[in-house]
């Protein structure tokens, strides 16, 4: 099925609207949309953004866990000439407001999570003058499908081009502060790709009868980017509001479903479900997978239940998503030493291991991998020494990531340069968890690594200091900690030690901090 490129966002609800408006774009929880009244309501939404004030290049923030309706303000506000701020609704209220109040969102849409949230908390959004709740009016809050059917369903046409942002996505903060990635129609679709299937992989195409699972959170560009693809390609995707192992092999088994992505902690959980050698997987093509490599025991398993194609995906939010590749011929049950690599760039993506002036180092040389390619995000909102750190004069951007090349091409990592932790495919910073940490009255002193965990591929480990004379207990630690920030970035484990090593300039010495603990293990991270 040959799908002509898109040039912006919001065409993909105009185009797909006009040629297939009866096919069934997203299912949701009982609910189906069709593409003619995705396009209809995505009109009324965006009018009805104008209407509250939206201009050209004003962000919408939404907070809510995955659902049609939050494609469905993306499309909208792409219309409408905005750009969507999906938020992570796993972390703290300080957090939560900080990221809305950065991007500067006037309007935000709530989820019938976290309305009560936002009503107890509304004086933490001084500049949000719009509430809107996603699924019934609440706490005093309008409901979104009542606000949206006021408006007329005519597209408004507000002029926008390929570098024009579309997608605020935010990440975790070497200092303690997300970043957030600006992301424009231009990366997000990559629109000088050709996209005739003769060019693509076998695993890269889609049917006119594929069925995606979108159940990876929407505030990561794993899920948003998914629900993405699926449009893009004019196929069929089913929502599911979070990850849910019985539910997503209902949904498998319900709808049919032929292409998944989701992490390898993910495919664990549902692999070792009791029901899960009952369930039919006939339709399923491929599963794609990221954010860490595959288990080898966790491989063999898996082929042995799915019966399907695996895709270990490379990307990161600043590149819009996958920009390297790892296909299915080279997972091999007997293991090799490509199932260690992320595979190889995709078509239109460059990419190399520089040194740290910049030079292209010649194969097995470490340094750090650095990618230039249209799906690179346009900058980091409102932080330009940020930016030119990471983006170079001529376009490549530096991931952070330490790795290598082979002679083949295929591209493996090493180590972090940046040190952030990757936990069941959330991004975690040792500097966030430090700063939350430090203000215990027993610590003195503290350091955060990642260690190797079976299930989440790495796990925070919190390396403490205490005051002298004072005592503490892992489980106060971790409980200070969860008071001040997100659950998932919190320590799992404390080491209490004499001190920490440093060099003589007084950086941590992480890497010798967490070497015990990767003894034996050539890649370094998760």
């Amino acid at each position: 099925m040959k799908v002509a490129a898109f040039e912006r966002v919001a065409d993909i609800a105009r185009r797909n609207g006009q040629e297939r408006p009866d096919k069934i774009l997203f299912h949701f929880e009982g609910r189906a949309t069709r593409y003619g009244e995705y396009d209809a309501n995505s009109n009324r939404a965006a009018n009805g953004l104008i209407a509250l004030g939206l201009r050209s290049d004003d962000r919408i923030a939404y907070l809510g866990k995955n659902s049609d309706v939050y494609f469905e303000l993306l499309m909208a506000a792409a219309k409408a000439g905005g750009v969507t701020t999906p938020v992570n609704w796993r972390l703290a209220v300080p957090e939560i407001a900080w990221i809305v109040a950065d991007c500067g969102a006037r309007i935000l849409f709530v989820g019938p999570e976290f309305t009560e949230l936002v009503a107890a908390h509304r004086d933490a959004f001084p500049g949000v003058a719009h509430v809107v709740a996603t699924e019934g009016a609440a706490n005093g809050f309008p409901d979104y499908r009542t606000w949206r059917d006021a408006f007329p369903d005519r597209d408004p046409q507000v002029p926008r081009g390929e570098k024009d942002a579309v997608i605020q996505m935010y990440t975790s903060g070497t200092t303690g502060r997300p970043k957030g990635a600006v992301l424009t129609n231009g990366s997000v679709l990559r629109s000088k790709l050709d996209r005739d299937p003769a060019l693509m992989a076998e695993w890269e195409r889609w049917e006119e009868n594929d069925v995606g699972l979108v159940a990876m959170p929407c505030f990561h560009i794993g899920g948003t980017g998914y629900g993405i693809t699926v449009m893009t390609n004019g196929a069929t995707g089913v929502i599911t509001r979070e990850f849910d192992p019985g539910g997503v092999l209902d949904l498998i088994e319900a709808h049919g479903i032929s292409k998944i992505f989701m992490v390898p902690a993910a495919m664990q959980i549902i692999v070792n479900q009791p029901r899960a050698r009952e369930v039919d997987f006939s339709r399923l093509r491929h599963i794609a997978y990221g954010a860490s490599p595959i288990p080898l025991d966790l491989l063999r398993q898996c082929i042995d239940v799915f019966q399907c194609g695996f895709v270990q995906m490379y990307g990161m939010t600043e590149t819009s998503g996958t920009i390297a590749a790892l296909p299915p011929e080279d997972h091999d049950p007997a293991g090799n030493e490509r199932m260690r690599s992320v595979g190889k760039p995709l078509r239109g993506v460059e990419m190399r291991v520089i040194d740290a002036d910049g030079n292209p180092l010649p194969p097995r040389a470490i340094g750090e991998i650095a990618i230039r390619a249209q799906a690179n995000m346009r900058e980091y909102w409102g932080r330009p020494e940020a930016t030119a750190e990471t983006i170079d004069a001529g376009g490549w951007l530096r991931t952070g990531d330490a790795g290598y090349t082979d002679e083949a091409g295929y591209f493996y990592l090493h180590d972090r340069v940046k040190d952030m932790i990757i936990s069941g495919g959330e991004n975690v910073y040792p500097a966030e968890v430090e700063n939350a940490i430090y203000g215990h009255p027993a610590v003195a002193d503290v350091a955060v690594v990642g260690v190797p965990d079976d299930k989440w591929g790495e796990a925070v480990k919190a390396c403490v200091v205490l005051k002298e004379g004072a005592s503490a207990e892992a489980g106060e630690i971790i409980g200070w900690a969860r008071e001040r920030i997100a659950g998932y970035k919190c320590p799992k484990s404390v080491d209490f030690i004499p001190a920490l090593p440093r060099n003589p300039s007084g950086k941590i010495l992480r890497r010798e901090l967490r070497a015990p603990y990767w003894e034996g293990r050539e890649r370094q991270i998760g």
